[in-house]
């Protein structure tokens, strides 16, 4: 029997996911940085440095940027870890990768660079101090298996942050509403000329999990001392858990 998940609101063969999800994000590339300006009104920016904060790299240490496509993420990390550190890029769309590449040899930045699949990481045991991933897991086909990746990677001791869109504070979820589903395709046709992947983007957020069962699907994934905090009135949400 053929499994089934999320594209969407729609529903779809696991198989199909990952190409449908490639093409969302081939299309949109070269104009999601001025998308996510546009879409957040600069917030996005900082939630991610939230997220750094939060993780509590320093000096030295290596993190591991899932799903960190044109390296908002990976740019902040590196100011952090310093010279003695080590930053890996990853992401399973080649068409964000290489312009997060691009851009942070442009800043005069040369880190190592992977294209890879979160469910099936290429790094060994016990690697990374930190996992990040910055707007990428809900798009994943399997999550609980990319949380037990993650958890796998990272040392004892390690942390995983988790930022992602999330279940808005229900006195805005009318207005909230609007902006998701009229506004911001109308927003993507203009831009991209893509009205449908922001209509997904839409669709993907309201299927994905609220913050408290992320929470509980963390703990089972074997992560402890799981927490999280919502900004933006639960317009997101960054978890973190810890391996010991």
């Amino acid at each position: 029997m053929t499994k089934t998940t999320h594209f969407g609101f729609n529903t779809i063969s696991e198989n199909e996911k990952a190409g449908r999800v490639a093409d969302v994000f081939h299309s949109v590339a070269e104009r999601y940085n001025l998308m996510n300006d546009l879409m957040s009104v600069g917030l996005h920016r900082l939630w991610k440095r939230f997220a750094i904060d939060v993780s509590g790299v320093k000096s030295g240490d290596r993190v591991l940027d899932i799903a960190g496509g044109t390296g908002d993420l990976s740019t902040l990390f590196l100011k952090r870890v310093g010279k003695t550190g080590e930053v890996w890029l990853t992401d399973i769309n080649n068409s964000m990768l290489t312009i997060g590449r691009d851009r942070l040899i442009d800043e005069g930045n040369s880190p190592p660079v992977a294209q890879c699949d979160a469910e099936v990481l290429p790094f060994p045991d016990n690697y990374f101090n930190c996992v990040s991933v910055a707007f990428g897991l809900r798009n994943m086909t399997h999550k609980d298996i990319a949380l037990k990746e993650m958890l796998r990677v990272i040392k004892p001791g390690g942390t995983v942050i988790v930022l992602e869109f999330s279940k808005v504070w229900k006195p805005l979820q009318s207005i909230y509403d609007t902006y998701s589903f009229k506004l911001l395709p109308a927003m993507g046709k203009i831009i991209t000329d893509d009205a449908e992947s922001y209509r997904y983007l839409a669709e993907s957020i309201r299927v994905h999990p609220s913050q408290e069962t992320l929470k509980e699907m963390m703990e089972e994934a074997g992560y402890e001392r799981v927490e999280y905090f919502n900004l933006s009135a639960g317009i997101v949400a960054l978890h973190r858990g810890y391996k010991f």
